[in-house]
């Protein structure tokens, strides 16, 4: 299956070198590109249903990428959002993450990683950068690292599995087919565990698991 894309950046030569790269990977092609959020958003609403996957930059002229992942997300809910951004600094992490992004990525990421985080972001994961994750984790809970990983203990063994499986990016009926229970288990599942990590949804509680649960 082919995943449909769209590059979002201010820079050209930005645009233009990861165009030169996607050409090389079988499985990605390049749909579109824009210079700006307006241009992002008024391409989508011709060309919507034929991009699976935006890569956006956060700082561009008309309208940045935390607002345009905003109108994509109440616009075209279907399609996934990459930022991809040289900064990792709280004041950016938080509002991507806020905006609906299922992906924070930083510029100096290898273009074969930037491909397979493409490919697992369609496929329903929430992929951030660990430096990004770091500063997202330890600002919204406001607590040491050592505080906040004692919180798992306080997981009953189901409710771990539960969380391992929303780190795969599955909807509550796919964790409830995978793990063989009701959907209504699963919501009572994953509100203890919002409660218990002290997170506020779903993409918080997959990046506290990232952090802690595989160490």
């Amino acid at each position: 299956m082919t995943i449909n894309i769209l590059i979002a950046d201010d820079h050209e030569v930005v645009r233009k070198g990861l165009i030169f790269f996607f050409q090389t990977q079988k499985d990605i092609h390049v749909a579109a590109e824009a210079g700006d959020g307006k241009q992002v958003l008024e391409i989508l609403e011709d060309t919507g249903h034929q991009v699976d996957v935006v890569l956006l930059d956060i700082q561009m002229p008309e309208l940045d990428g935390i607002e345009t992942a905003k109108q994509i997300k109440l616009q075209f809910p279907a399609i996934k959002v990459i930022m991809l951004t040289s900064f990792s600094d709280y004041d950016t992490v938080i509002p991507a993450v806020q905006s609906g992004a299922a992906g924070y990525q930083l510029k100096d990421i290898a273009p074969d990683q930037l491909a397979d985080v493409i490919r697992r972001v369609n496929n329903g994961e929430t992929m951030i950068d660990s430096k990004a994750a770091t500063q997202l984790m330890t600002h919204v809970t406001g607590a040491s690292q050592k505080d906040e990983a004692k919180r798992l203990d306080e997981l009953t063994k189901r409710e771990k599995d539960v969380l391992k499986v929303v780190m795969e990016g599955l909807s509550n009926k796919e964790i409830a087919k995978r793990l063989f229970i009701t959907e209504k288990t699963v919501k009572t599942h994953l509100s203890n565990i919002f409660s218990k990590l002290e997170v506020h949804d779903r993409t918080q509680a997959a990046l506290f698991g990232v952090k802690y649960l595989k160490e």
